[in-house]
């Protein structure tokens, strides 16, 4: 059952991997970015030349985007001030409400949105609950406190899962 919204619909290495072409190709038209551990290590106030480069990729491509982030004001407001995106703080994923909310000022379908972060029990929970598209990377660095092991102990299963399913897809 817990499979349904842990599962995410792709993995990649690294943030930049996830291209305008691999959004499109999916149809996917705007994206809903955590920060913290997707896109930067939670010490890295600001965004580098990658991040301005991989945003203005996006914006080329006219997929929209925002930064939805758990974290407080100031370290997402900080994050985003080069940037210049739609962004929000305590944004208490994995409960859809943000999502949702941003989600109805685009106007767009649930099909054509797309979660991007780094945690099975925020980021995908929320998108999968919501039916959205679940994009997973790899924690950049994770902190090493008893309770983030714990819950990195608890998405082993469903990261093995995702791997195993697409092993068979493409053996077939």
């Amino acid at each position: 059952m817990l499979s349904r919204y842990l599962i995410p619909d792709y993995m990649f290495e690294h943030y930049y991997d996830v291209t305008p072409e691999f959004l499109a190709s999916i149809g996917v038209r705007a994206l809903l970015i955590d920060i913290d551990n997707t896109l930067a290590p939670y010490e890295q106030p600001t965004p580098d030349d990658t991040h301005r480069a991989w945003f203005a990729s996006l914006d080329a491509a006219g997929i929209r985007t925002a930064l939805i982030s758990n974290n407080h004001r100031e370290r997402v407001e900080e994050f985003n001030e080069t940037l210049g995106r739609e962004a929000y703080w305590h944004s208490a994923k994995p409960f859809g409400k943000t999502f949702k909310k941003v989600m109805r000022g685009w106007g767009l379908e649930r099909a054509q949105v797309a979660v991007l972060g780094d945690q099975l029990l925020t980021d995908a929970l929320a998108g999968k609950a919501l039916g959205l598209t679940v994009l997973i990377v790899p924690p950049i660095r994770d902190k090493k406190t008893a309770f983030v092991r714990f819950k990195r102990y608890l998405e082993r299963p469903y990261i093995r899962a995702y791997h195993k399913k697409h092993l068979k897809e493409e053996q077939t």
